[in-house]
């Protein structure tokens, strides 16, 4: 297969990109859930600060990463959008069976399968639009389609804000579990858009893709940088599972009024930074010819200090919210840099393998060191009488992650080089 080029490929997958982005706005609207009814559902099953961070990280996150490294293989053999719709009516599903929990194991249930079937969106949506948009503007396409993190985390901190005082957060769950199972039934109509194989040649099977993926991650120490630095931020993001119960606990918000205006930055920061993202890391290269690496260095040195300070700074100061606004601009930031980054330096038959290795790494190690490492630690600090177990929880793991720059320096200066051996198809 190769790479989509020219401005015909870009305008017709203008309406593609839209319709996964939607996708991928559903899919972490109800990903987010959990953690947007934190507030209402941790005191409703009386779970522990270990329990909840169980069920926000290793409880989902390693069926999630594991089966998604799976997906991946089969979206690099089978029908991809039929794929996508299968997945999505499945985990539709389990989301409104898990508004029926009354407690950790039968709401653990349903989140394991809940994330056995979102493994499969992203590394399909990526091959598709590796398929159709050129080198030069996969930055864009994939923070575009990454815009679904920020307006999918917003729309269910709204949810949790606006609906969970007047339906309750299993009602929540009903409806939305309702609207991803109808909308599934929407991605039936997209067509595949892989290049036909040549006539009288087979595709290739699991074991000889996973050949041409072992050997690309050996032959790419960028590659390899570029996933470890990826997995470091997500400590950071891990650990903002408990943002809502630090802000309502430690920083005093009603927990309505802090999910709506949570919500509302979310969405606008989030889009804004998926935006600047892809766009400024498609220039930057143009511009200096540095990989896009180089490019997450310069702005997670440029927003580590504001980070810093967001996690002790009096909340009556103005300067909080715009901490506030730069935590979720951030987390817009990183995706169209990074994901078009991996997708360039591994050959184009494995882009749906690569990605969805790349997904498991952040998922498994990154959210599941943050996540679960976040829960034990609250409790540790808890029962040790610190006043602010959260605030200084949040700021660990923010300096945690910072280990992601000297990786993506790294991965910056070996990309152009690195680049050139993994790209040609094996």
């Amino acid at each position: 297969m190769t790479d989509a080029g020219g401005s015909s490929a870009v305008r017709g997958g203008y309406g593609l990109l839209v319709l996964l982005t939607l996708m991928n706005v559903l899919n972490f609207v109800d990903r987010q859930l959990l953690s947007s009814f934190a507030n209402f559902i941790v005191p409703d099953l009386n779970l522990t600060n270990t329990e909840f961070g169980l069920l926000t990280g290793l409880v989902f996150i390693v069926f999630y990463a594991v089966a998604g490294f799976f997906m991946g293989a089969l979206a690099d053999m089978v029908h991809r959008p039929r794929l996508i719709a299968g997945a999505m009516f499945a985990w539709s599903a389990l989301t409104a069976a898990s508004g029926l929990a009354r407690n950790f194991v039968t709401l653990a249930i349903p989140r394991v399968f809940i994330g056995v079937g979102e493994s499969a969106l992203t590394p399909t949506a990526m091959s598709l639009l590796a398929d159709r948009f050129p080198p030069e503007r996969r930055g864009f396409a994939s923070g575009f389609y990454y815009m679904g993190v920020p307006v999918g985390v917003g729309v269910s901190l709204l949810v949790a804000g606006f609906l969970g005082p007047a339906i309750g957060w299993r009602n929540c769950f009903f409806l939305l579990g309702a609207v991803g199972v109808l909308f599934s039934l929407v991605v039936l109509s997209v067509k595949e858009t892989r290049i036909a194989p040549v006539k009288g040649v087979e595709r290739p099977r699991f074991g000889e893709l996973l050949s041409v993926f072992v050997a690309a991650l050996k032959a790419s120490p960028a590659l390899q940088l570029t996933i470890l630095a990826g997995v470091c931020i997500h400590f950071l993001l891990g650990a903002a599972a408990f943002d809502q119960l630090w802000l309502v606990r430690e920083r005093g918000f009603d927990k309505a009024q802090i999910a709506i205006l949570s919500g509302v930055i979310s969405v606008f920061a989030g889009v804004a930074g998926n935006l600047f993202g892809g766009i400024a890391c498609d220039r930057f290269v143009a511009a200096t010819g540095q990989g896009r690496p180089m490019f997450m260095v310069w702005v997670l040195l440029a927003l580590l200090p504001v980070n810093l300070t967001y996690r002790l700074i009096d909340p009556q100061s103005a300067f909080f919210w715009v901490c506030l606004v730069v935590a979720y601009f951030q987390l817009g930031v990183f995706y169209g840099p990074t994901f078009s980054a991996v997708q360039e330096l591994c050959p184009p038959q494995v882009r749906s393998t690569v990605v969805a290795f790349y997904i498991m790494s952040l998922n498994v190690v990154g959210l599941g060191i943050g996540i679960t490492g976040s829960g034990i630690m609250v409790d540790a600090l808890a029962a040790r009488g610190n006043p602010q177990p959260y605030s200084w929880t949040l700021f660990a793991f923010t300096c945690l992650s910072a280990l992601a720059i000297p990786c993506y320096f790294a991965a910056g200066r070996l990309t152009r080089r690195t680049s050139r051996r993994a790209a040609p198809v094996v």
